[in-house]
């Protein structure tokens, strides 16, 4: 954008010089040295700060599919990359062991009832003992958590999805054994599109939630969406300490970029966009209102050059 500028500029002052309406003199044979000066110190590099810039990537959470209880798995109803609803099926295991569990169980639990009852009536006619009474109810409770521990494996064996989304790279097929240590698929989450934008550290430093941000992306060329920060996040893992047995083993210290975390106005956008979509953001703060004008129109080049550059 620079070299438009002063490319401009020098047409436009040899155009004044040929129309002689200014003499070429040693002054204005400079001034194409002196605003680049202004160009530079003036505009372009307060532009880092004012209306910082950085790559942007589109993501979402992806969830490890574990199931909580092993077996055969008898069906596999879902479509690797076909959008799902909370609560549809993923698969389902062979049931048949837990439902023998949550029968013998109840069984029990029925016989330990009743006992339960005849004690009880013994004591009310005071020719039982309350403590027999007592080993009962306990029995009873012991039953009804086993029961319930029962039930819950039961339901277990069919495995649904835990929000919108879909499943990807899905390997798992009818008679396949899964364990409950196992992830057997990846199901990715769209009920919410995260944005991420890395930001210079020498550049984030006026930057404030709810600030206006510009972003354009590879996949869809010649476009520009409007949206707002959300936050900028204040840890990366340079910064972060962990738990060990170890001393501080010294590493090389260099500046990682922030990552700031922004939304789009439109959300059909969002949720349409694939995750690992790649673009460009811009980010106006509240600093010389002049360097937004051109970082809004380097954008728009960006957005255009996206037809052809595949980078």
């Amino acid at each position: 954008m620079i070299v438009v500028l002063l490319n401009s500029y020098i047409a436009i002052l040899a155009l004044f010089v040929w129309l002689r309406f200014i003499p070429l003199n040693l002054f204005w044979k400079l001034s194409p040295v002196l605003v680049l000066l202004v160009l530079l110190v003036g505009l372009f590099i307060p532009m880092g700060w004012e209306a910082p810039s950085g790559p942007a990537v589109v993501g979402r959470n992806s969830v490890q599919i574990i199931p909580s209880v092993a077996g055969e798995v008898i069906d596999v109803p879902v479509v690797a990359n076909t959008p799902v609803k909370t609560g549809d099926v993923l698969f389902r295991i062979d049931p048949t062991t837990y439902q023998a569990q949550v029968d013998a169980i109840a069984a029990q639990l029925k016989l330990a009832e009743l006992r339960l009852g005849q004690f009880s009536e013994l004591q009310r006619r005071d020719t039982g003992r309350g403590f027999d009474v007592q080993e009962r109810e306990s029995e009873v409770e012991q039953l009804r958590s086993q029961l319930d521990g029962a039930k819950w494996n039961l339901d277990r064996t069919t495995v649904r999805a835990p929000a919108d989304g879909y499943v990807t790279n899905l390997a798992l097929r009818k008679g396949a054994r899964v364990t409950a240590q196992s992830p057997v698929m990846a199901f990715i989450d769209t009920s919410e599109t995260i944005f991420g934008v890395e930001i210079p550290q020498i550049y984030a430093r006026y930057i404030e939630a709810g600030q206006p941000v510009e972003i354009t992306f590879k996949i869809l060329p010649g476009e520009v969406f409007p949206g707002r920060v959300e936050t900028v996040l204040q840890a990366i893992a340079t910064g972060q300490t962990q738990v060990s047995g170890l001393a501080v083993a010294p590493s090389e210290i260099q500046s990682a970029p922030f990552v700031v975390r922004i939304r789009l106005d439109d959300q059909e956008v969002a949720r349409r966009l694939p995750a690992g979509s790649t673009g460009l953001a811009a980010i106006y703060t509240d600093h010389v209102q002049a360097a937004h004008m051109i970082r809004k129109v380097v954008l728009r080049q960006t957005a255009i050059l996206n037809y052809v550059n595949p980078f």
